[in-house]
This record gives structure tokens, C-alpha cells and sequence, in this order.
């Protein structure tokens, strides 16, 4: 079950490859997310200390938690990847044009997960040719329908 996409990434970026990987929550945090209080606008993975972060990923505070003066909902939160896959995409990221980004937080059993992305920003010509192509494909839909 999706808990969260990150639509603009698909217009924005073109993905070159997606994995999975385990996200590291507090308890509130997940309800929060399983109540679909969470929002990936604008948020990227770091790197610190051979360990790998979401950056700018929103989860509203739960409600039912109570008083919480000190939680920030914008936090940056552990991801839960193999070392060979930390250094893997840590080469990526360095490479010129390259940025990892995520597209995804679903839930997967009982855990939270959440699915990134090797990406390769748009230029503007590939954007309006995406748009092309969307268009096109409507139209075809609408001609099949009638």
C-alpha cells in the first residue's frame, strides 16, 4: 500500500534505477505515516558517515502522541541499506548529473519502505516532449473510448 509518491520526480528527473530500502522511524512517526500524514516535496538522500539519509521528508507530528515541544518534522532519517549499496550509491551521487532521490513510501508487511532512485535531471526539451507524449496518449484513449 502506497503511503506517499513523489510525482514531480517523474516529470523532473529521468530514473535510471530504483531500490528498496528500510526506513528507520520513531514509533509516532509511523502512525503519523500510515496515516498518510507524510509528503516527499522536495526531499533528496545524503551521505554521512558511511550511512545514508532522507533529507527534507515531511511527517506531521501524530496527533494522538500528545504534547511533543521538540519534534521537527522535517528531520533528515536514517535509510537501512547494505554497505556494498551505501557505497554504491555514494559513487553515484558524485557523479556528474547524477542525484538520488526518492519516489516512493509504501508499507511492505508490517514495515515501512521506502523506494529511491538514481536520477538524471530534464532538460527543457525533454520535459516538453514528455508533455507531448502525455497529450498524445489522451487523445489516443479518447479516440479508443469513442
Amino acid at each position: 500500500m502506497s503511503l506517499a509518491e513523489n510525482k514531480k520526480a517523474f516529470f523532473d528527473y529521468e530514473i535510471l534505477e530504483k531500490i528498496e530500502a528500510g526506513l528507520k522511524l520513531t514509533g509516532q512517526e509511523v502512525k503519523s505515516a500510515k496515516a498518510g500524514q507524510i509528503n516527499l516535496k522536495g526531499t533528496f538522500v545524503t551521505f554521512h558517515n558511511g550511512e545514508a539519509y532522507v533529507t527534507n521528508m515531511h511527517i506531521n507530528k501524530y496527533k494522538a502522541a500528545g504534547p511533543m515541544p521538540d519534534y521537527d518534522p522535517t528531520h533528515s532519517r536514517q535509510l537501512l541499506l547494505r554497505k556494498k549499496q551505501i557505497a554504491y550509491l555514494q559513487a553515484k551521487s558524485h557523479e556528474k548529473g547524477l542525484t538520488i532521490m526518492p519516489l516512493s513510501v509504501y508499507t511492505k508487511g508490517r514495515l515501512i519502505k521506502i523506494e529511491i532512485a538514481v536520477a538524471r535531471g530534464k532538460k527543457l526539451y525533454d520535459k516538453r516532449e514528455s508533455i507531448k507524449n502525455r497529450e498524445l496518449k489522451r487523445e489516443l484513449d479518447r479516440a479508443r473510448k469513442n
